[in-house]
């Protein structure tokens, strides 16, 4: 597929360097406190729960639509993807017809070839997880947070530096008082024993590309590992923006959790009372909003993507039947 831009050397030098200063701003904190051997339960959570370091997330990739001269990563040989004969994992180079300098792009049906599949899923995932494809949730309150304390002995909470706000009798009290409607898989399943019959479903692997709500916090937290898995057909600013996005979903998500974050400088939703569960829904609409731009852009990487891979699909089959004939 044609390209839309092909940047210069310098241009492409440039954009690395942006890319890369934003990046260390976002995981300075992370960096500082993991030499320190600190931990910190809410800003910490995208370094340890998804699988992507900050080094990775430094590495500039200009999405599949961009090329660049190749020259811009001469002095990076051996360094990250760039391999030590200066080619880049992921990525082809090809040289124009007048001699010119070689322009690299990402090697699109390299990756499609390998991560077929994954690819595919993520587009139907992220296509029907959309609002206005899908109505959204809004009375679930943060509450997978509670179910997952639910009833716990001492010491056998996840955030065992953090109080519980209300204490463990009260917060169980809490999730008996409520309904729990959890459908997104990858919280349920750190849900309690206890809690796990008093979910309103029982959300499975195979059910989340029917499951996934809109509004849910951590399915839009996850639109950073989405992102973050498809590069670099997707570009290292989308990731990026996926990653503050989850940042900012973190903090309502603690806020409104059974754990006491005021001592690190958070605030609280109580979510136990009338005005806690409005305030919650308030955020919750503007955070699905927010998730709602963000899974288009990445849509718009990979829609034309699939659709191509379809129309390949149709011929291969259509010459096949014919010459079966």
């Amino acid at each position: 597929m044609d390209l839309t831009a092909v940047l210069t050397a310098q241009e492409a030098t440039a954009e690395r360097s942006r890319h890369e200063g934003r990046a260390d701003a976002l995981t300075a904190a992370h960096r500082e406190r993991r030499a320190r051997h600190e931990k910190h339960p809410v800003e910490d959570f995208l370094h340890t729960y998804y699988p992507f370091s900050p080094a990775f997330l430094r590495r500039w990739h200009p999405g599949w639509r961009v090329g660049y001269e190749a020259d811009a990563d001469r002095d990076l040989a051996g360094v990250g993807d760039v391999v030590e004969d200066g080619t880049r994992r992921h990525y082809i180079d090809s040289r124009s017809p007048a001699g010119g300098a070689a322009v690299r792009r990402a090697d699109v049906a390299g990756f499609l070839a390998k991560r077929a599949d994954a690819v595919r899923f993520m587009h139907r995932l992220l296509t029907r997880s959309q609002l206005g494809v899908r109505p959204a949730n809004l009375s679930c309150f943060g509450l997978h947070e509670w179910a997952m304390v639910y009833r716990l002995q001492p010491g056998q909470q996840r955030h065992e530096d953090l109080p519980l706000r209300l204490g463990q009798a009260e917060t169980d009290r809490v999730v008996e008082a409520n309904q729990l409607v959890c459908s997104h898989i990858d919280a349920f399943r750190f849900f309690t024993p206890q809690a796990v019959p008093r979910n309103s479903m029982e959300p499975t692997r195979a059910t989340q590309v029917q499951r996934d709500n809109p509004a849910c916090l951590h399915v839009g937290m996850d639109l950073y590992k989405w992102a973050a898995k498809l590069v670099p057909l997707v570009p290292s600013s989308l990731v990026l923006d996926c990653f503050e996005h989850a940042r900012s979903t973190r903090v309502l998500d603690m806020e409104a959790s059974p754990y006491d974050v005021r001592p690190l400088g958070y605030g609280v939703v109580a979510i136990e009372t009338p005005e806690g569960k409005a305030e919650y829904v308030r955020r919750q609409k503007e955070l699905a909003q927010g998730a709602q731009q963000l899974r288009r852009r990445i849509l718009e990487h990979l829609d034309p993507l699939i659709a191509a891979g379809s129309e390949e699909d149709a011929h291969r089959l259509g010459s096949g039947a014919h010459r079966s004939r």
